[in-house]
């Protein structure tokens, strides 16, 4: 019997039924059925065949005959887009690795929803929707090629890289700061901004862009009871692994890699999902790495699918804009989410609620307990209202506006025990005039920073168990602020 065929995800790393919050943990989808190795079929592992018709032909057999395991061999497996159907657990084993084709035309244009809009996107190289009961699992390595994709930004390489990047082909913006890998990516914008003015819905008419519809590397849309546990995800064309509408969802034991300076290059987003667990997983990105979204402004609002009953805990993100991110696209609402015992080194920004006017949405209900950071660039922990607009400062953008649908709330926010070794600032709260950030308690922060706690257009905030050393020690700024109390603020 194979290593994948002894596989039980049903008892291995096995949970507690309840996070110990008051909600269950996900149901563990279901994959019943032999074991189907793709090398029987008459697949190579060779990197340079084409494996993409069995592949998808093992998952539809699976499927088709009510479930069951394809094996993934060592050996390097070059194919296309694949999609994941029900039943089927994918598993790639030890010494697998899934390298997906770097040619834009192999991947179809399909309806799709990225950056919190629906739009035409270039198929995911691992694709599902409308699925139950999927899997991918096992220790090998699923890579999509994003360099064929990705646009990169002159100021984060070297002037060595940035040179022999130029010298591979590609074209350049006129100002000669951003590169893309074609000429139909770098004009791609317009293009694509043209066909949407103008009302496009076709998929075929975006064909002229093709090259600037940057899939993720894995995109699941309204499935439910999934299951990644074990694999390397990396090197995605845009962002990772987009989870959109999804229910039931267990991801454990994972890596995730995209390069520093990789545009979009987002680790994990649960975009509206409801009763998730993450765990025990690394992140080491280009973007954010764990991130929790909900649709953006009114289409956001409109579709009313909120992100709720998150847990992550045990997981480690070792470069990302964000260790564990709110929005800023969260129209649908973000609630219930615990986070516990994470460690972050080296990220911009530690614990990062981000939101804009115009988003809507309510922030609310979230739980932070035993995190840890070390060398972060900007704050360790941060709440940002103008995350599109101006950075807010003390004697500026104090002018309300008015209150409507579109103004994003955050309230009711928990973080306890916190350490912070090395930041520029220890804790940011920037609400907006006319909606202050409210009901935020922080109950234990260490941090050695440059700045310690700043906060602005906020009421009814609890600082307790503060410790701030070097340059930060004492610092502490209120602008328009109510209620704010604790053992941390001077008093009178």
């Amino acid at each position: 019997m194979s290593a994948s065929q002894k596989y039980d995800i049903n008892s291995r790393y096995a949970e507690s039924m309840v996070n110990g919050h008051g909600y269950p943990l996900p149901v563990l989808p279901r994959t019943p059925g032999d074991t189907l190795s793709i090398a029987e079929l008459g697949a190579l592992g060779d990197g340079l065949t084409d494996n993409t018709v069995i592949l998808q032909q093992a998952i539809d057999r699976c499927s088709a005959e009510g479930g069951g395991c394809v094996l993934i061999p060592p050996g390097i497996w070059r194919t296309g887009p694949l999609r994941l159907r029900s039943h089927v657990r994918l598993h790639a084993a030890a010494g697998a690795l899934v390298l997906f084709e770097p040619d834009p035309a192999v991947y179809p244009i399909l309806p799709s929803h990225y950056e919190g809009q629906p739009g035409p996107r270039c198929q995911a190289p691992l694709e599902a929707e409308g699925a139950t009961d999927i899997a991918i699992t096992g220790e090998g390595i699923f890579d999509g090629n994003g360099q064929a994709w990705r646009p990169v930004k002159r100021a984060k390489l070297t002037a060595a890289a940035w040179e022999k990047l130029l010298a591979s082909g590609g074209a350049l913006s006129p100002d000669g700061e951003l590169w893309w890998p074609s000429e139909e990516g770098l004009h791609g914008e317009r293009r694509l901004q043209e066909l949407r003015g103008a009302g496009v819905e076709d998929c075929e008419a975006y064909e002229p862009v093709r090259a600037y519809l940057r899939p993720s590397l894995l995109r699941f849309r309204s499935c439910s009871r999934i299951l990644l546990e074990g694999p390397t995800f990396q090197n995605s064309p845009a962002w990772c692994l987009h989870l959109q509408a999804c229910d039931q969802v267990t991801i454990r034991h994972i890596q995730v890699r995209n390069p520093w300076y990789s545009q979009n290059g987002d680790g994990l987003d649960l975009d509206s999902c409801r009763h998730a667990l993450v765990t025990h997983c690394a992140f080491d990105v280009g973007d954010d790495a764990i991130c929790l979204k909900s649709g953006k402004d009114e289409a956001g609002r409109l579709a009313g699918l909120p992100c709720e009953y998150i847990t992550i805990r045990d997981c480690t993100v070792y470069h990302g804009h964000g260790g564990f991110v709110i929005g800023s696209e969260m129209s649908g609402d973000v609630r219930a989410v615990r986070v516990s015992d994470c460690t972050f080194i080296g990220t911009d920004i530690g614990l990062r609620f981000k939101s804009a006017r115009g988003r809507g949405g309510i922030i609310e209900d979230i739980s932070i307990r035993r995190v840890r950071m070390s060398n972060i660039v900007y704050e360790g922990i941060s709440f940002h209202m103008f995350y599109a607009g101006t950075e807010g400062s003390a004697g500026s953008d104090d002018a309300p506006v008015a209150v409507d649908e579109g103004t994003p709330q955050c309230r009711n926010i928990a973080i306890h025990d916190v350490l912070i070794q090395d930041a520029e600032t220890a804790l940011l709260l920037n609400g907006l005039p006319e909606q202050p950030l409210k009901d935020i308690r922080i109950d234990g922060l260490t941090a050695r920073a440059r700045q310690g706690i700043i906060c602005r257009h906020a009421t009814d905030v609890r600082l307790d168990r503060l410790a701030l050393h070097g340059e930060a020690a004492g610092d502490i700024r209120l602008h328009r602020c109510t209620g704010v109390t604790g053992d941390g603020i001077p008093q009178g």
